[in-house]
């Protein structure tokens, strides 16, 4: 199959590169004709090393560039005569689909953030894949029709872009408390740093990692210098391996406020990590309906606080969430996410309206996984009685 991923970018720092990439990578290894069309970013090397021919063209859009561009999208999808085109970001799902008719590629998205007002622009596809099943039904509440989802529920482990060498090891204060992510308000930062307030005061030895930039970056660390925490509340940058802090960390907490299918919970999970996450969007689809994490209600600071210090107060406690945050992970590795998407290419090619591992219900009008772990449930630990 001749298979061309498509996206503005592939910088680092963002996750529909890092699930285009996977899928690139993995993809060539099963041994299909793979390409990425993209404005440039960090992952030439890679691409390389898997086999995997990146055409460069800068996407920015601005009306100039877009004319050249278009002419250079032509030359590349002709000459590669796709069978898909999988798009990963807005721009790219409406540039592909002006080509769709003349070239005949079948056209595959993906949701990453339906949280953005553009994101039913991805519905031009031939079928519309969804990182979690919540994505997928608020995609269908908005008028997507379901006969085009797909749910594909995103994993990490085996992930080409992380080295299989042990990485390197960091010196955490313990208990340690890590977040990675970007410092934005959609990852409930405030929610976070006012709920380790509560549990500073509580657990005076804690200390919270934060893992990531983001444009408020000095804002929250001018707040936390004014509250006093300062020297509590360690602001480590960007990293490009995040296990070299998870792998040092007793806690990981994610407290999003809109979370579609954050990679980060899985390597949390893998890294052994116990897991404090905010239930919302597709985040107890990947802690495993609450078996795999404890979940909180979103902005609610107090309850997030509760559920970190219940765990600092009890070694057995903390150590059976990590232990829980650790089994059945065999459900999260990139080969399986990359055989769902060539099942769904398959159908599209085909016209199939039944891809193997990624099925509609057909009891509720809902939609979800044919993988056989059953109906989601809340109701295992936490606060609310059950990322990012």
């Amino acid at each position: 199959m001749r298979i061309v991923h498509f996206l503005t970018h592939t910088h680092t720092c963002n996750g529909n590169v890092h699930v285009a990439v996977d899928l690139a990578c993995i993809q060539a290894k099963m041994g299909h004709s793979v390409s990425v069309i993209s404005g440039g970013g960090d992952f030439d090397s890679l691409l390389a090393a898997h086999r995997v021919k990146h055409v460069v063209i800068d996407l920015k859009r601005t009306p100039g560039n877009l004319v050249v561009a278009i002419r250079k999208l032509d030359a590349a999808l002709s000459l590669i005569a796709p069978d898909i085109v999988h798009a990963h970001m807005m721009t790219s799902a409406v540039l592909a689909a002006a080509f769709r008719p003349v070239l005949k590629f079948k056209l595959i998205t993906t949701v990453h953030n339906e949280f953005d007002r553009g994101a039913i622009l991805m519905g031009m596809g031939n079928r519309v894949i969804a990182v979690s099943q919540a994505v997928a039904e608020k995609m269908r509440r908005r008028g997507l029709h379901r006969s085009k989802l797909r749910v594909v529920l995103n994993g990490t482990i085996g992930s080409p872009r992380l080295s299989s060498a042990t990485p390197a090891v960091v010196k955490l204060m313990r208990p340690a408390i890590t977040f990675v992510g970007g410092l934005h308000p959609r990852k409930g930062l405030e929610d976070l740093i006012e709920a380790f307030q509560k549990v500073s005061a509580r657990v005076p030895s804690a200390s919270l990692y934060l893992v990531g930039e983001g444009p408020y970056r000095s804002l929250y660390e001018q707040w936390t210098a004014r509250i006093g925490l300062g020297d509590r509340i360690r602001f480590c940058g960007f990293q490009a391996d995040p296990r070299t802090y998870l792998n040092a960390s007793d806690i990981f907490v994610l407290a999003s406020h809109a979370e579609p299918g954050a990679l980060v919970l899985v390597e949390a999970r893998e890294a052994g990590c116990a897991i404090v996450a905010t239930a919302v969007d597709g985040v107890p689809e990947m802690l495993d309906y609450g078996r795999a994490g404890i979940l909180v209600p979103p902005k609610r600071p107090d309850l997030l606080a509760e559920a970190i210090v219940a765990l600092l107060d009890s070694e057995p406690a903390l150590q059976e969430m990590r232990r829980r945050a650790s089994a059945n992970l065999e459900h999260f590795t990139v080969e399986r996410v990359a055989r769902e998407c060539l099942s769904v290419y398959a159908g599209a090619l085909t016209g199939s309206s039944d891809e193997s591992g990624v099925s509609l219900d057909q009891r509720g009008g809902g939609i979800c996984r044919s993988s056989g772990r059953g109906e989601p449930h809340y109701g295992e630990s936490s606060a609310t009685n059950h990322k990012a």
